[in-house]
């Protein structure tokens, strides 16, 4: 049976905001207090899931949690109707709060790695929920995308979904945003590239250890992994995870020079195994630029006709350097053909990308038969999501809103009016 691979991207929730959580992430930190715009991040995010239907590709979506999470904090001493329990942490503990009211399960890359069925020991696809374990305001999602992607992937004899690994800096998991699959095909046997990072000091924390890398393997019976190490030099430039400086697709790795501590070890490995390899190294373009741009946050992707298209973000157009790499990569002897830019602002100014938005899945005819169809978007579902966000979602969030009772019941109302449209 033919395997394709479908995009789950997250839609952006209703409290989206500039709370400035994710450390090491350059532009969270850097727009740290300006005012966000939710219903204008979620309609973005609804927009690159159209131009990916367009391009022919299947499109699925994942709901985001309840925000602000008023039970989040109930294990922390904080007790009362869900409002005082909030009030309360608001004046107590305003970083613990904010952490709570964090939309950051947009970036739906964080939220599993997921192991193509090819490869498991058992024959099915493999999620490993990721705990999130280094930053506190993402450590909350785990049990809630558990629960989720359950709920969506629901076939047990297609999809073993695994709850997140015990949730510790020793195994600290950031899911597919450090995972890579290169393979001749998305059907075919494939090569998992783990990358991780090592305590090894600095400014900025490596979120990804190899330990958890490990076990997600083990997990799903991985017959031979490959782990790389990440470039510190990137690591602490902001590459926070592997896909802000690598991105691979089936029988393509696109990469930075400098994303990988060993790079030049890790393609001979992956040459060995696979000699249709292409590996397209960027030239020109510094880790600063890459970094702001996103150019390796973008979704590389497989059109019907098998040739491959790169789904950047605006701000690669932007930049010169950046863009003249683009066309450079587009015109060179490889399977990328297309350059397709989408508008994703209000996620780039929080630091999350194309690629950051998305989930992929590699399912084949069988095990897409095994996902709840109220996941995937056809042209009703995307304009049912379309009008619920246009009527329920905040206009615009400043700091000071997100203490205000107000806005906690407009959240409320949003995802009630949102599981509605799931339902319908």
């Amino acid at each position: 049976m033919t395997t394709v691979e479908i995009n789950f991207d997250g839609l952006v929730g209703p409290t989206h905001n500039y709370a400035g959580l994710s450390v090491g992430n350059v532009a969270s930190q850097t727009n740290f207090g300006e005012t966000a715009y939710p219903r204008a991040a979620a309609l973005q995010g609804l927009a690159k899931m159209r131009v990916v239907m367009d391009l022919g590709l299947t499109q699925g979506f994942l709901p985001p949690p309840m925000r602000p999470a008023a039970d989040a904090l109930r294990p922390f001493g904080f007790s009362g109707s869900d409002d005082e329990v909030l009030a309360r942490a608001a004046t107590e503990d305003l970083a613990l709060f904010r952490a709570v009211c964090s939309a950051s399960s947009m970036w739906r890359a964080n939220a599993a790695t997921v192991l193509a069925a090819a490869d498991t020991a058992d024959g099915r696809v493999h999620l490993v929920t990721a705990n999130l374990a280094g930053m506190l305001h993402r450590s909350f999602e785990g049990p809630e995308t558990h629960d989720l992607l359950r709920r969506v992937f629901r076939d047990q004899a297609r999809f073993a979904v695994h709850a997140p690994l015990p949730s510790a800096r020793h195994f600290g998991d950031e899911g597919a945003a450090n995972h890579m699959r290169l393979a001749s095909s998305h059907g075919s046997a494939g090569i998992n590239v783990f990358a991780h990072g090592e305590l090894r000091g600095g400014a900025f924390p490596e979120r990804q250890s190899r330990r958890a890398s490990e076990a997600v393997a083990r997990l799903a019976g991985l017959a031979d992994p490959l782990f790389a190490l990440q470039n510190a030099k990137a690591v602490q430039a902001g590459a926070f995870h592997n896909d802000v400086v690598a991105v691979a697709n089936e029988s393509v790795l696109l990469t930075h020079p400098e994303a990988f501590e060993d790079a030049q070890g890790l393609y001979a490995a992956l040459h060995g195994r696979l000699p249709s390899l292409h590996v397209v190294e960027t030239q020109g373009v510094s880790l600063a630029d890459a970094i702001t741009s996103y150019l390796f946050n973008s979704q590389l992707v497989t059109l019907p006709d098998s040739a491959m298209a790169l789904i950047l973000p605006v701000e690669a157009r932007e930049n010169a350097r950046v863009w003249a790499e683009v066309e450079r990569i587009v015109a060179a002897n490889n399977p990328i053909s297309r350059a397709v830019v989408v508008d994703v602002r209000e996620s780039m100014r929080n630091g999350g990308g194309p690629a950051c938005l998305r989930l992929r899945v590699p399912v084949d005819e069988a095990a897409r038969g095994g996902i709840d169809p109220r996941f995937l978007l056809d042209e009703a579902r995307w304009e049912r999501l379309t009008r619920t966000v246009e009527a329920h979602w905040p206009e615009s969030i400043a700091p000071q809103d997100l203490t205000d009772p107000a806005l906690w019941a407009q959240a409320r109302a949003a995802h009630a009016a949102l599981e509605q449209a799931i339902d319908a």
